[in-house]
């Protein structure tokens, strides 16, 4: 088993207060199997933050505290995404990165990596909600937008909250071998590799309204009846105009295909169907699929898991 190691966290007023203790806890946990990891937290300034939730978080210094950390984790904020990020806690993550094994990021902590360098000509990920955010900011990222976590060398990038317990626990499988791993997902109730992207658990579609009242009527027809017959031909023919045409108000408008966005729409309908508990093939017919089969192949192929086992992990929760 490999020697201690030390886990640092970066935190700041505001921090998600998830994303640094779910990550913490699967190294607490792992811990209780031998693992020996240190833990610790450090803020820019070495006083106290304020985190997401109103707790106040004690740290334990500043960045000049650990000379020698194995790993950096920078948590998430939701301001991190939508204001100037603090100077100081870019100037700390530079500080960090030359003496980490490995630097990673939980959430929007993707957009300090960011801004302090760390991802330049890299691959990595965000919260589904900031991932075309985080692409247009910062060209020179190769943004995976479906990524549960990215790895890219010494570099890890997650998605939200649970997603960094993810991360977490593919660390841990890193240093100690997947059956320590497997004990930490067993007592955590965690899946050792989750099924599917963040597809699965984003919003419904959010396309701007297109400019063109005729791309309009095209899009809330197809919005309000996906079950309907939608091929490029038939949308093209309602509108009036060529298929080529059709094809290019698509993609100056709405940056999508005709095709790609009714299927968009089919599966956020059909999993609106499928989280309200309604059956697999009666959500193909009504989510305008056709066949089970169909609507199969789209989902394994957009979410890595079949409607079925969508609709089981997912489905609405019936409270009376």
């Amino acid at each position: 088993m490999a020697a201690g190691r030390s886990v640092v966290f970066v935190v700041f007023d505001g921090v998600k207060m998830l994303d640094v203790t779910g990550p913490a806890e699967v190294f607490a946990e792992a811990n209780l199997s031998g693992a020996g990891y240190s833990i610790g937290y450090l803020s820019p300034s070495g006083e106290p933050v304020t985190t997401s939730v109103g707790i106040r978080l004690p740290v334990d210094g500043t960045p000049g505290d650990f000379p020698d950390p194995d790993t950096v984790i920078v948590a998430g904020g939701d301001r991190l995404a939508t204001h100037p990020l603090p100077a100081e806690l870019i100037a700390a993550i530079g500080e960090l990165r030359p003496r980490a094994r490995r630097l990673v990021s939980i959430c929007t902590g993707s957009f300090a990596l960011a801004a302090a360098g760390v991802l330049t000509g890299r691959r990595a990920t965000t919260h589904w909600r900031h991932a075309s955010l985080l692409a247009r900011s910062y060209p020179d990222i190769e943004v995976q937008p479906d990524a549960l976590f990215v790895r890219d060398g010494d570099v890890f990038t997650s998605a939200g909250v649970s997603a960094g317990m993810d991360l977490a626990l593919a660390l841990v499988e890193q240093d100690h071998g997947a059956e320590l791993a497997r004990t930490v997902a067993r007592g955590l109730v965690m899946f050792m590799q989750r099924p599917g992207g963040q597809s699965q658990f984003s919003a419904p579609l959010r396309l701007r309204a297109p400019r063109t009242p005729t791309l309009r009527s095209i899009v809330d027809l197809v919005s309000a009846q996906p079950a309907l017959d939608h091929s490029a031909r038939t949308m093209a023919s309602r509108a009036g105009v060529s298929a080529r045409h059709l094809a290019r108000m698509f993609a100056g408008e709405l940056d999508t295909t005709p095709a790609r966005y009714v299927e968009q729409v089919r599966l956020d309908h059909a999993k609106a169907l499928l989280d309200a508990g309604h059956g697999v093939a009666e959500t193909a017919r009504s989510a305008g699929f056709g066949s089970s089969e169909t609507m199969r192949r789209v989902f394994v192929a957009r979410f890595g898991t079949s409607p079925s086992d969508y609709r089981a992990r997912f489905k609405t929760t019936d409270a009376r």
